[in-house]
């Protein structure tokens, strides 16, 4: 399909959803399928809106995008955002769960616990900072990149940001989770924990983890796991319009 004609359609479709303050997400999505088989039907089709609407239709999607992506860092970045939520709490390393387990049953658990919750204290610590690359992406996001999110699966704004974003996520928090790992001491309770447990067989013999990495991939799922939820949340109810621009766009 040429670029015009698409452009076109996106038009006609966004105008005619836009206006329903009633409609949620969902139902957009919907009504955007059936009317936008009828419109690859009809050759003759024209647009019949202005540049300026289209803008006003993906600069809408762009900020309730934004707005939900700081909600998702705002919430993994807060005291226990990681450590008390079940979706994203990062567990102990596969590596060394058996250690722990040990440690717990000869009276160890309290080391134990302690990795554990620092690791969650450096995911908290690191996550401030995907802020302004996740923004960046969705400044950067084309016509195209939007009309694929709308008519998308339920996660297909996360999975563009996945795309966009994680290699620079990933080079952004690593240096910032080595340093937060040592700050809330992370470092120390992996070298203790693991002291402790080197002489048992088969068990301390092969603990050999590289802590930043696993910290990293482990903050990063879920940070997307959270604006994942906060996707879902705009599809489903865009009555949750905190700005100006999301109030023109997805009201009468």
């Amino acid at each position: 399909m040429k670029r015009s004609k698409l452009m076109t359609i996106i038009l006609v479709l966004s105008c005619c959803s836009v206006g329903n303050a009633h409609a949620d997400w969902g139902s957009l999505i919907d009504d955007w399928s059936t009317k936008g088989k009828a419109l690859l039907a009809d050759e003759s089709t024209t647009s019949a809106v202005s540049s300026l609407d289209i803008d006003t239709i993906i600069s809408g999607l762009k900020e309730a995008l934004a707005v939900g992506s700081r909600a998702a860092v705002d919430n993994v970045s807060q005291t226990d955002g990681y450590l008390s939520n079940e979706l994203i709490h990062i567990a102990m390393p596969a590596e060394l769960q058996q250690a722990g387990d040990l440690m717990r049953q000869f009276g160890l658990g309290a080391q134990a616990d302690q990795f554990e919750n620092s690791l969650n204290k450096a995911a908290e610590k690191a996550a401030p900072q995907a802020t302004n690359i996740i923004v960046n992406a969705i400044k950067n996001m084309s016509i195209e990149d939007a009309n694929k999110i709308l008519n998308g699966a339920d996660d297909a704004a996360t999975q563009y940001f996945k795309e966009n974003t994680s290699t620079q996520l990933t080079e952004l928090f690593t240096p910032t989770v080595t340093d937060s790992l040592n700050e809330v001491g992370s470092t120390k309770y992996y070298n203790d924990l693991t002291a402790q447990v080197a002489a048992i067989p088969l068990v301390g013999e092969n603990i050999n983890l590289d802590l930043p990495s696993y910290v990293t991939e482990q903050a990063l799922d879920g940070l997307f796991t959270m604006i994942a939820l906060e996707e879902k949340k705009i599809r489903d109810n865009p009555a949750a319009r905190t700005t100006e621009l999301l109030q023109k766009v997805f009201s009468n």
